[in-house]
């Protein structure tokens, strides 16, 4: 086994084929597919399952490639002590529901780096697909929420992708609507109150189960509903259309301005928000420095 070969394998599962990291090597096809296949047959172990549209990592493909990343980072920052190379650019990717604080903390990352070499990637999607990018390495941090009502469903989920959850707050449920909206200046709602007004939620795609749902009180039937896909264009809606979504509270003006407030919704239910991480496999520096700048943020509110 060669750190060569550990490389291939990481470039492969990014890019999905055999060819495409082919392409990025620029090496040819045949040459690479050969060292993938040595290397699994030294090892004992089949890290991909290939098919006619590309290839995907195995179970036990997806724990190789953990520990890979690991040996491959550790011997880049020994060539970066003592070779006297230039360093290599810091990576680091994040995927998370849709949290302005996640944002924030990213800013904080970025400009911590300031002018060393990095990439930098910061994902807002579905839960399911949270889960999934940390299971396989895609990111290294996952930002999610637990709740009575969902806590046992995704729990199964995080421990069968063999992924820990680190609480990081938990926050009472509020809604977001426009500043200008009947309900804006209350000091609380109800459910009830929230009935007149479309509901705004995030698509969760394929896995459209209310328990993966990012929003509290899901299963709620209510008489309008508009499903959108990004924060932005929710946040329009929300002042367009006098509508409300559910969420944990925590705005950023600075990303978000000031035509957004949050009203407290009288509900029993909480949201424990916290991180997710590959267990068993200690965070690297970045995304150390990451959480710390999430933590920092969360405790200045």
């Amino acid at each position: 086994m060669t750190l060569t070969q550990l490389r291939y394998v990481i470039e492969v599962a990014e890019a999905g084929s055999i060819s495409a990291a082919a392409a990025r090597l620029f090496i040819a096809q045949p040459s690479l597919s050969k060292a993938v296949g040595e290397l699994e047959a030294e090892m004992g172990v089949r890290i991909f399952e290939r098919g006619a549209r590309g290839v995907r990592l195995t179970g036990e493909g997806t724990r190789f490639l953990s520990y890979a990343r690991q040996v491959v980072e550790q011997a880049d920052l020994l060539e970066s002590q003592y070779l006297h190379a230039e360093p290599r650019r810091r990576v680091f990717a994040v995927s998370s529901q849709h949290y302005a604080f996640v944002v924030n903390a990213f800013v904080g990352l970025v400009r911590e780096i300031g002018r060393e070499k990095y990439e930098f990637s910061l994902r807002e999607g579905t839960t399911a697909g949270i889960i999934e990018d940390v299971r396989t390495q895609r990111s290294e941090v996952g930002v999610i929420y637990l709740s009575d009502f969902n806590r046992e469903v995704i729990e199964g989920a995080v421990k069968r992708a063999e992924l820990r959850f680190e609480p990081l707050f938990t926050a009472s449920p509020h809604v977001f609507v426009s500043r200008t909206s009947p309900l804006a200046g209350r000091s609380s709602v109800t459910l009830g109150d929230l009935e007149p007004f479309p509901r705004l939620t995030y698509d969760q795609g394929s896995q459209n189960s209310f328990y993966f749902s990012e929003e509290l009180h899901s299963t709620q039937m209510v008489d309008k509903q508009i499903v959108v896909t990004d924060r932005a264009t929710l946040f329009n809606l929300l002042i367009g259309l006098d509508g409300y979504t559910i969420s944990s509270g925590v705005l950023s003006a600075d990303l978000n301005g000031e035509d957004i407030v949050a009203v407290p919704l009288e509900s029993d239910e909480h949201m424990e928000i916290g991180y997710l991480h590959a267990a068993g496999r200690p965070l690297s520096s970045v995304a150390e420095r990451y959480v710390a700048h999430l933590r920092s943020y969360i405790a200045g509110l």
